[in-house]
């Protein structure tokens, strides 16, 4: 498996409108294909992100504060972690004060699909579905859920740390790629492969580059 996307509340007829499918998904494939595998994903995912132009806006969840998204581009934000499941809330409550400021139209969660495998909660797809519905209306903004398999869980603790110290350091600087426009719609849910066309980031921990394989 690589990962799945879901739509709640029409987050699907948005993504249409601002022809933003074609670019969610070659985001979400790059993604998959850089942090496959890997322990250090916090920072590899901030590397990735900026790469395909999802950091050049203001990350700022609200004004004055150094809180941020992971990404944001064309009115559509980023957050989620791969650490554990149950990031699940916090990412929707970020998502939803920008909503409710107006900031941003909808957002994508980017989740683990790993869970205990003795858990009697369900498939991993069963229990966002239930999820979304419980939160309502406290959450009640239009969201994609990217669930991913990657494979071992990496080094919780230091992603962690990453992710905590991400969120009281503002960063500058970002490294662009090419950018990448569509008009695509969108796929239904299901599992999509990766494509792997680009090189994995530079991990700053590591001496060499670890190129992705053709």
């Amino acid at each position: 498996m690589s990962f799945e996307l879901l739509y709640f509340r029409d987050s699907d007829r948005i993504v249409r409108k601002k022809k933003m499918g074609s670019v969610i998904l070659s985001t979400l494939r790059y993604l998959d294909d850089v942090l496959q595998g890997t322990l250090y994903r916090g920072e590899l995912l901030r590397q990735a992100l900026s790469e395909m132009d999802w950091r050049q806006e203001p990350l700022s969840i609200l004004d004055g504060r150094r809180y941020q998204y992971k990404g944001l581009r064309n009115g559509v934000a980023i957050d989620g972690s791969f650490s554990s499941y149950e990031y699940i809330q916090d990412a929707l409550l970020r998502l939803q004060v920008g909503f409710d400021k107006k900031k941003i139209e909808t957002g994508i969660v980017l989740l683990t699909a790993l869970r205990s495998e003795k858990s009697p909660l369900g498939s991993t797809k069963e229990l966002v579905e239930q999820e979304i519905q419980d939160l309502y209306p406290t959450i009640s903004m239009p969201v994609i859920i990217a669930l991913f398999d990657l494979g071992k869980l990496g080094n919780y603790t230091q992603e962690t740390k990453e992710e905590t110290h991400n969120d009281q350091t503002a960063e500058s600087n970002a490294d662009p790629a090419d950018d990448h426009h569509g008009n695509q719609e969108p796929v239904s849910d299901g599992v999509q492969k990766a494509e792997k066309k680009r090189k994995r980031p530079v991990r700053s921990k590591e001496k060499e580059e670890e190129p992705c394989p053709a």
